[in-house]
C-alpha cells in the first residue's frame, strides 16, 4: 500500500498553492484520477480535495453568456435550462458521455482534464511516450483502432475522450484560471490543449499550481446546434468520431458554420477548413460533401484505424445535413 496525506482546500488559492507542492494532485469527483492511481499510473503522495470550494454556480453572464463553475457536475450542468435553450451541443455532448453515475461525481474542470483512454497508456508493461516519456509508442504498430488520425506525431497517437470539450471547442469557449499568488488569466478553451508533437505528456498549458475556476460560454452564435457520436455500443462508451456542429442557413444558403470533431485527435479538434468551404455555399450534400473532404485532407490512419477517416467525413456529412434541416 502507498502512503499519502490529504487535505480539503478552503479557497481556490490556497488549493492552488497546494496543488503546486512536489507529488501532489488536486481531486473532485476522481472519476478518472482514482482509476489511474489504482492502475499506478498516477502516484501522488498528497491529495488536496477541492470538491467543497464555491465554484459550482452556474451564472449568465452580463453580454448574454454563460459562466458554469469549474465544480458544477456534469449532470446538473447537462440539465440546466439556459444551457440545453442556448447551448443545446454541450448539453447533449454531456448526455452523450459517461454513464449517468459517472456524471453525477464528474466536474467540468475534471471533465476537461481527464486523460486519454489509450489501451498503452493504461497498460503499464506496454511502451507509452504519454505515461513515459522517451519510451516509444506501441501504439504505433500495435491495435489502434480507437486512435488519432489528425494531429497525431510520432510520438503519440492518442485521442482525447471529452465530448462536453468537443462542443465547447465550436462554441468558442474560454478558461478561467487562478494560481497560488492569487493571479488569474482566461485561455481560450482551443488554446487550452496541445497537440502531441514530441512531448505528448504535456497535455495543456495549465501551468503547475494553476486551478481551473470556471468555464465561460460566449453567447450563442446563429444556427442550430447537435452534437452526434458514433460509437461500438450505446451507453457508456467513448466515441469512434464524434462531431459537433452549428449551422445557421438563409434562403437555403449557410451563412454561418461552425464544426468540431472528438475522437479523431489528441485535442478536441476545431474543423477550420470544413468552416470556410461551408460559409456561404448551399445548403446541399455536395457542399457537406467538400467541407468533409477539406476537414478530413490531412488525415493519417495507421492501419486499424483507417475506416475513421470515411466515417469521420459521413458523421459530419449528416451532422451538418441534420442540423440544418432541424432534424435530430
Amino acid at each position: 500500500m502507498r502512503a499519502l496525506t490529504y487535505e480539503r482546500a478552503s479557497d481556490p488559492v490556497r488549493a492552488a498553492a497546494a496543488g503546486a507542492t512536489a507529488g501532489a494532485k488536486l481531486i473532485c469527483g476522481g472519476t478518472n484520477l482514482l482509476d489511474l492511481m489504482k492502475l499506478g499510473i498516477e502516484q501522488p503522495s498528497h491529495l488536496v480535495d477541492v470538491s467543497r470550494l464555491p465554484l459550482k454556480d452556474i451564472e449568465a453572464t452580463a453580454d448574454g453568456g454563460l459562466r458554469i463553475g469549474a465544480l458544477a457536475d456534469n449532470a446538473t450542468l447537462a440539465a440546466d435550462v439556459r444551457l440545453r435553450e442556448r447551448y443545446g451541443a454541450v448539453s447533449q455532448a454531456l448526455l452523450a458521455g459517461a454513464s449517468a453515475q459517472l456524471r453525477n461525481k464528474a466536474s467540468t474542470a475534471g471533465n476537461l482534464l481527464q486523460r486519454t483512454r489509450c489501451l498503452y497508456f493504461y497498460d503499464t508493461l506496454a511502451r507509452c511516450n504519454k505515461r513515459s516519456p522517451g519510451q516509444g509508442c506501441a501504439a504505433l504498430g500495435g491495435i489502434n483502432r480507437n486512435h488519432a488520425i489528425l494531429g497525431a506525431s510520432d510520438a503519440c497517437i492518442a485521442t482525447h475522450p471529452s465530448d462536453m470539450a468537443v462542443a465547447m471547442i465550436a462554441l468558442d469557449a474560454s478558461v478561467e484560471m487562478i494560481d497560488a499568488r492569487g493571479a488569474t488569466r482566461t485561455v481560450s478553451i482551443h488554446d487550452l490543449y496541445l497537440e502531441p508533437g514530441s512531448t505528448p505528456h504535456i497535455e495543456t498549458v495549465v501551468r503547475p499550481g494553476e486551478l481551473i475556476t470556471a468555464v465561460v460560454m460566449p453567447p450563442p452564435p446563429r444556427g442550430r446546434q447537435l452534437y452526434r457520436k458514433v460509437r461500438d455500443r450505446a451507453s457508456y462508451e467513448f466515441a469512434l468520431v464524434s462531431v459537433a456542429a452549428i449551422v445557421s442557413v438563409e434562403n437555403g444558403t449557410i451563412d454561418s458554420a461552425r464544426v468540431a470533431f472528438g475522437g479523431v485527435a489528441h485535442k478536441p479538434w476545431r474543423a477550420l477548413e470544413a468552416e470556410a468551404v461551408l460559409r456561404g455555399r448551399p445548403a446541399t450534400i455536395d457542399t457537406y460533401r467538400a467541407a468533409a473532404d477539406a476537414a478530413l485532407a490531412r488525415a493519417v490512419g495507421r492501419g486499424h484505424n483507417d475506416f475513421k477517416i470515411e466515417l469521420a467525413k459521413r458523421t459530419l456529412i449528416a451532422t451538418l445535413d441534420h442540423a440544418a434541416r432541424g432534424l435530430a
